[in-house]
């Protein structure tokens, strides 16, 4: 018997926005015009960069400090221009790393239960690009190996422990670089650059190994992202103005696997990957909504799965950690949505059976349990 609907763990996936009491309220995002996500997540804190003047600057708060921020909250504020990406470090939780108009990287420790006073003192600060620094990312696997991207179009790989620069890459961008990813275990990188170009690079060799013109024919920004396959998924938009997805295969770019048109809009796409369910969400910047779509081996490769959708459009967004999540409510996933305001947790849940099953089991042990009182009261 042919079966119609596809079989998928995660068909039934849904989206949940907490409570107000649980959200991060009067924070002042920054309005900065860059497409970063503004939010970085881990177990322990949520990092969020916010306007500031004479420099730039951005909060750090405890997971469970929600509620109303004071205007008076200690911010990290060592950066003299706005900042424009922060990424915590995933070998040690109080580790930040910031990007800022200022050309500068920065590192910074963050006390165990956050921070009392404001910090304007980094561990350490790495210098080598000539323009801003618009990406920063931490190797996936080697701890203190940090990678960062300028608008001088060079991406610079540091030895934080020593602050000097291990490798340069220069001369493979002719343009403005949007993004860069490590894969899986740290041995290459895909760029996304204004050129139009999706490169897959080995740093160590320095050499560029595959590379596509025109991943997406329209002007407006991409991104890339390593799969735990190997092959990569882009987000860009076509000559018509459609915001795409696709699927590439590095042994062979030419053609890719599959393009899926999402919709008519003009925020960038981000996407957040989890490669322990396959399952890749995508947040438009502007947009009031997070789809998520499932990879699989076979064709046609990108399974719509749902779509999350809010009142309120989003200026950024921080993806939770795998380690960070409620397994034992079946959380799989969990985003901090950015307001113009606020920070506001959504949590991505799996339904289960068994919760189902063990509601009517509770149901039924308390109906159980009056009849007994009941009987019980009447024979005395």
């Amino acid at each position: 018997m042919r079966r119609v609907v596809r079989q998928s763990k995660f068909r039934h996936v849904f989206g949940q926005a907490v409570k107000n009491d649980q959200c991060y309220d009067d924070i002042r995002v920054s309005r900065v015009t860059w497409d970063s996500a503004f939010c970085a997540v881990n177990p322990k804190f949520v990092a969020i960069i916010i306007e500031a003047s004479g420099g730039g600057a951005f909060l750090i708060l405890p997971l469970h400090k929600s509620g109303r921020i004071d205007k008076s909250y200690p911010t990290v504020c060592g950066h003299t221009g706005p900042v424009l990406d922060i990424d915590w470090c995933p070998h040690n939780d109080q580790v930040i790393a910031s990007g800022s108009e200022d050309c500068t990287v920065m590192v910074w420790q963050i006390p165990e239960n956050g921070l009392v006073t404001s910090m304007s003192e980094p561990v350490v600060v790495l210098e080598g690009h000539s323009k801003r620094v618009g990406i920063i990312t931490w190797h996936p696997t080697a701890r203190n190996v940090l990678l960062s991207a300028g608008c001088d179009n060079q991406i610079i790989i540091w030895n934080v422990g020593t602050g000097e620069a291990i490798i340069t890459l220069e001369d493979m961008h002719p343009d403005v670089i949007y993004n860069v990813c490590w894969n899986r275990n740290g041995s290459l990188i895909c760029t996304a650059c204004k050129d139009k170009f999706i490169r897959v690079i080995d740093p160590r060799k320095e050499t560029i190994i595959a590379e596509k013109e025109k991943a997406h024919e329209g002007a407006r920004p991409m991104r890339a992202i390593f799969l735990a396959d190997g092959n990569i998924l882009t987000t860009g938009f076509s000559r018509m103005s459609e915001r795409q997805l696709a699927l590439w295969n590095i042994q062979n770019m030419e053609e890719p696997l599959t393009v899926n048109e999402v919709d008519t809009s003009n925020g960038v796409l981000l996407p957040f990957y989890d490669p322990d369910t396959n399952v890749v969400y995508i947040c438009g910047k502007g947009d009031s909504s997070i789809r998520y779509f499932e990879i699989t081996d076979e064709a046609p490769y990108v399974h719509f799965l749902n779509t999350f959708v809010t009142k309120e459009p989003q200026r950024g967004m921080g993806y939770m950690p795998k380690r960070g999540l409620d397994v034992n409510k079946c959380e799989i996933a969990r985003f901090y949505k950015l307001h113009e305001r606020k920070c506001e947790p959504i949590v991505m849940t799996v339904p289960r059976k068994a919760d189902r099953l063990c509601k009517e089991q509770g149901r039924l042990l308390a109906v159980l349990t009056w009849w007994f009182v009941d009987v019980v009261q009447f024979t005395l």
